[in-house]
């Protein structure tokens, strides 16, 4: 997998199969992308957590992403939950 075959746009996961938590905004020149999650706004990732891509979908590693960014994953549909 390259820096390339990553596009803006392309959804992000954490498993295939999944739920998108956001979408890639940037894939920089120095390895990294970044990526908005929805409900928490954008996050650098480095490009050794991307363990795959296709279909145009990106799948991170969850263990090689920062606390702040997996914490901000759980809580990114918060906003789709239905009230009472």
């Amino acid at each position: 997998m390259q820096r390339n075959d990553i596009k803006v746009g392309y959804q992000t996961f954490t498993a295939d199969g999944g739920d998108a938590f956001g979408a890639v905004r940037a894939v920089t020149l120095h390895g990294e992308l970044v990526v908005y999650v929805e409900n928490a706004g954008e996050f650098v990732v480095p490009l050794d957590a991307v363990a795959a891509v296709h279909a145009q979908k990106v799948i991170l590693t969850n263990s090689k992403l920062d606390e702040r960014l997996r914490l901000a994953i759980g809580h990114a549909h918060d906003a789709e939950l239905p009230s009472s």
